[in-house]
């Protein structure tokens, strides 16, 4: 079987990688705002009739954290009511949804790695639309699998990692806090991984997706804060005759003003997806490395 996949978000970070990976597996179609408003019903409905997918990869959300807290009702409408949309349309037309969420669906405040059994808690609207549309899609009882993940990047969009580039070609000195943990995942770890897992279904990909359906973690291996994962970052920069900063100080999250409250800790483990696709994913490390040399 030749399935029929629909990509949303085929401009961002994710969305530009899954557009990569996932356009051998089927027919791809791949759109982005305006071609789809994940805000409007009314567009879902109209794309999903059009294309008629067998598996939608949602890649849309979103991301503005701050922005979120003045803006709850269009951070919910994206992250929750567009998701749960796409997942009762996909359940009437026997279809699979391919959906990502978030790290800030947790408070930060547990000591090891949280896992899929955790309770959520989370900080801030972005991290609750997250989580409502988490629960949204769980109403439909198989045909879905969510990828929580965290600290997602590229080169490709505005990220951490450009603006610490920025901060770097323009600052002798720059603070970063330490006490923010999690992983940094790159963009392409979680489009080669998903195009590894459908492809897992070989002639039957949407029943063996249905026999997978849940919730995973899928993150790069490993964590750091963001004061390391900044040192990585200039360290591995190419192009070090454009860096200017000298020294990297060490801040803490209080030192600095923002709308939204950030988790400290926020590790996901992800055994539950190594043991049930065998995939491993990469070193967040080695991942930066790689990165900076495409």
């Amino acid at each position: 079987m030749r399935p029929r996949i629909l990509l949303l978000g085929c401009h961002g970070q994710a969305g530009w990688e899954l557009n990569r990976s996932l356009i051998h597996l089927g027919d791809l179609t791949a759109l982005d705002y305006p071609q789809i408003d994940m805000s409007k019903s009314s567009s879902i409905l109209h794309v999903l009739s059009e294309v008629n997918p067998d598996i939608i990869v949602n890649a849309t959300a979103y991301t503005n954290v701050d922005q979120a807290e003045v803006e709850p009702e269009l951070a919910n409408a994206v992250n929750a009511e567009g998701p749960g949309l796409l997942a009762r349309e996909a359940a009437m037309r026997k279809a699979v949804l391919i959906h990502y969420s978030t790290d800030y669906v947790f408070d930060g405040r547990k000591d090891s790695v949280y896992t899929e059994k955790d309770a959520p808690n989370p900080l801030n609207v972005y991290g609750q639309s997250k989580l409502a549309g988490e629960n949204s899609i769980q109403q439909v009882d198989k045909g879905y699998l969510i990828f929580r993940t965290s600290w997602v990047y590229s080169l490709r969009r505005p990220c951490f990692v450009t603006k610490v580039l920025k901060w770097a070609k323009e600052n002798e000195t720059l603070r970063i806090v330490d006490d923010q943990i999690s992983t940094p995942t790159w963009a392409r770890t979680l489009g080669e991984i998903t195009a590894l897992i459908i492809a897992q279904g070989r002639a039957d990909p949407l029943n063996y997706l249905r026999e997978k359906s849940g919730l995973y973690h899928l993150t790069d291996s490993g964590f750091c804060s963001r004061f390391e994962w900044a040192n990585s970052i200039i360290q591995n920069y190419p192009h070090q005759q454009e860096i200017k900063t000298i020294e990297i100080v060490r801040a803490k999250s209080q030192d600095f003003s923002t709308q939204a409250e950030r988790p400290q800790k926020s590790i996901l483990g992800c055994d539950k997806l190594i043991t049930s696709f065998g995939i491993l994913p990469p070193d967040w490390k080695n991942s930066i490395k790689l990165m900076m040399k495409t």
